[in-house]
C-alpha cells in the first residue's frame, strides 16, 4: 500500500515540475522580446551612428554639449564647442547627430 502511494506521489511531482517550468519559459521569452531585443537594436543604431561620423557633422554629446566635429581619430573626436574652443572627446560620448529639418526628413524614410 505504501509503495503505491509513493509511486503516485512521484508521478504527480513531475507534472507539477512541468507546470512550474512553463510559466518560467514564457517569462524568459517575454523578457527577451521586451528587454534584450530592443536594447540590441538601440546598440546597433548607436554603433552605425558612431561609424558614420565625419568632419563637419554637428553633434550633441551625452553631457548636452552642442559641437561640430573638426577631426575624427581612432579612439575619439576633436570637436569645437564654441568659436575657437576645441575639445577632445570619446566617440562614445556622442548622443545624437544634429542637422537641419530637411536633412532629418530625408534620412527618416531611408532609415525605416
Amino acid at each position: 500500500m505504501e509503495q503505491q502511494c509513493g509511486q503516485a506521489g512521484g508521478a504527480g511531482g513531475q507534472g507539477s515540475l512541468m507546470g512550474m517550468l512553463f510559466p518560467l519559459a514564457i517569462f524568459v521569452v517575454i523578457f527577451y522580446f521586451f528587454i534584450i531585443r530592443p536594447q540590441k537594436k538601440r546598440q546597433r543604431t548607436q554603433d552605425e551612428l558612431l561609424a558614420s561620423l565625419t568632419r563637419g557633422d554637428q553633434i550633441v554629446t551625452i553631457g548636452g554639449f552642442f559641437a561640430t566635429i573638426r577631426e575624427v581619430k581612432d579612439d575619439g573626436l576633436i570637436v569645437e564647442v564654441a568659436e575657437g574652443v576645441k575639445v577632445k572627446i570619446l566617440k562614445t560620448a556622442v548622443a545624437t547627430r544634429r542637422g537641419s529639418a530637411a536633412q532629418q526628413k530625408e534620412a527618416a524614410p531611408a532609415g525605416e
